[in-house]
């Protein structure tokens, strides 16, 4: 089993000093996007860390977003995955602490910014991830408490556990329609056409 980041481990690598068995009814820590009364429910488990994943973000997302979030005709729910080699979950964690210490609002702009900035995050984690806390109004002191917070640390390790153990997911991205998941990995927007309208029949 991939083992989860310490936060003795994150620290170190950033240089900060001192990716179907339970519900998959809404978790009191869900990021989500589009009305929440909608009638179809996507939930994307996914990795900011994960190149398919950032790859699907770049190319299908965008319209993903303006045909079904904007038009109020999906709920989007995004769930933390960490899997992969030690740089991209490195990233991914890091990644996902600054998201939630940006807050709600900035959450998905974040985790944007993450994908968009692949590959090149790999050969300089802290000083983009540094860029993009900034950007999102948090100073230098304030991202390095974010990424080593042990307390927020645990919260994630958690969250990446529970997706795994009561939802069965291994791989990212894995996306999940009224409770039904795909195959995981990349999915054209057609595809996840052809899976929406069977969820809603």
């Amino acid at each position: 089993m991939r083992r989860l980041i310490l936060a003795a481990a994150l620290v170190a690598t950033l240089g900060l000093g001192a990716c179907n068995k339970g519900s998959s009814g809404p978790q009191p820590d869900d990021m989500a996007l589009g009305d929440a009364n909608a009638k179809i429910t996507v939930v994307e488990y996914a990795s900011v860390g994960c190149p398919v994943c950032a790859k699907w973000q770049a190319d299908v997302y965008p319209a993903f977003k303006a045909k079904y979030i904007d038009t109020g005709k999906v709920r989007y729910v995004f769930r933390e995955m960490l899997v992969g080699g030690s740089s991209e979950v490195t990233v991914a964690s890091a990644g996902f602490l600054l998201a939630r210490c940006a807050g709600k609002d900035k959450y998905f702009a974040v985790n944007d910014a993450i994908f968009a900035s692949q590959p090149g995050i790999f050969y300089s984690p802290r000083e983009t991830l540094l860029d993009i806390a900034k950007s999102s109004g948090l100073s230098e002191d304030q991202f390095a408490r974010c990424v080593a917070d042990e307390t927020q640390i645990k919260a994630l390790n958690d969250r990446v556990e529970r997706n795994r153990r009561d939802h069965g997911v291994e791989a990212t991205p894995t996306f999940e329609i009224n409770g039904r998941k795909m195959e995981p990995g990349y999915h054209t927007l057609e595809e996840i056409d052809a899976a929406i309208a069977a969820a809603g029949k």
